[in-house]
């Protein structure tokens, strides 16, 4: 490599997005494991505010698959601001959900939202 010339990619996005290319110093609990800010977590604000489904409020901390998937569903139907079909809808708020909150969730609670998404086909008639 010839002197005074950097390889491409070292902190070139950095400066295009005006980040530093030193990484940030996490905060980490007691635990070791990282903390994120408060106000920083944009999933939780996403599932609380989205713009394209009002949800009942505690749907994903039901035990019952098919009461989630009929909530889902009530949303979507319902939403006038959704983008896309209703059933495709009500899926991605799911998996968004599942996917986000996932790392924090008990396996037992993962399991039912793997199984609302079965129940969430069938009430929309997608075998």
């Amino acid at each position: 490599m010839e002197r005074g010339r950097r390889p491409l990619g070292c902190g070139t996005m950095a400066k295009k997005i005006g980040r530093s290319k030193k990484a940030s110093k996490t905060k980490r609990g007691a635990d070791g494991k990282r903390r994120v800010a408060a106000g920083k977590r944009w999933s939780g604000y996403v599932t609380k505010h989205s713009n394209a489904l009002d949800l009942e409020k505690g749907v994903f901390t039901s035990k019952d698959p098919a009461r989630i998937a009929g909530s889902l569903k009530r949303s979507a139907v319902a939403s006038k601001r959704r983008k896309a079909d209703p059933y495709r809808s009500a899926l991605s708020m799911l998996i968004f959900y599942r996917n986000r909150a996932g790392k924090n969730l008990p396996q037992a609670q993962k399991r039912v939202l793997d199984r609302a998404k079965a129940e969430l086909r069938k009430a929309f008639g997608r075998q």
